[in-house]
């Protein structure tokens, strides 16, 4: 029944914004950051503590111009203010995928609807639970070493990568006298979530040893 529009799209020269108008009474005008809603006076006082209520009862408190079409100017998001006339309308929280819940909530408690605020919230926190529930993903890789340069890679080991294993593998060569002893060590580092996936991007250090022989392996913890 009640029309979402681009008031500046449907109004003809000279004259007012066909949907928009509306008999007086029991049908209101919002134009809310340049688009026109057109609702009932029940929906929008369904919560009489909300700017929304005081709007339909004239608060004298309460500055409200009007634009040349009889409508009630507010200067918010109208794409965030659907959701919120949706709530008053049917009592439901509906949010396109496209829409951010704080926008929302924003919009929520600019309009002082308590119970939408609290339902928004709960939403925001139930995604975050299922976010923070996500099982950390690691990439491993093992990296061939001298005796000699042990300690300089361990200790210059950077980007978030951290020592896991070290194993020895025998004496490969001889270096004049002595025999040289060669290592794998095993580093980690956590693959972070992104809107995109798990990325991460490979040390640069761990990059740089031409000796060094290496591979990821991809685990679930």
């Amino acid at each position: 029944m009640a029309a979402e529009a681009p008031c500046e799209a449907a109004v003809p020269p000279g004259g007012p914004c066909g949907r928009c108008s509306a008999a007086p009474g029991k049908w209101v005008r919002l134009n809310v950051g340049g688009t026109c809603f057109l609702t009932t006076r029940q929906t929008l006082c369904r919560d009489p503590k909300s700017f929304l209520f005081r709007l339909c009862q004239a608060d004298p408190d309460l500055d409200s111009d009007k634009d040349e079409t009889g409508a009630y100017l507010i200067d918010r998001d109208p794409t965030y203010f659907g959701p919120v006339l949706n709530y008053l309308r049917h009592g439901k929280l509906v949010i396109n995928k496209d829409l951010a819940e704080e926008g929302v909530l924003e919009e929520a408690e600019f309009y002082n609807i308590t119970s939408l605020i609290k339902l928004v919230k709960d939403k925001i926190r139930e995604r975050d639970s299922k976010i923070s529930q996500v099982p950390v993903k690691h990439v491993y890789r093992v990296l061939q070493c001298q005796e000699e340069e042990l300690t300089q890679m361990v200790s210059t080991m950077s980007d978030g990568w951290k020592f896991e294993q070290l194993v020895s593998i025998g004496s490969s060569y001889n270096y004049g006298n002595e025999d040289q002893a060669e290592f794998l060590c095993v580093v980690s580092k956590e693959l972070h979530n992104t809107p995109y996936g798990t990325t991460s991007e490979p040390s640069e250090k761990a990059k740089s040893e031409d000796e060094e022989t290496d591979y990821d392996m991809n685990d679930s913890d």
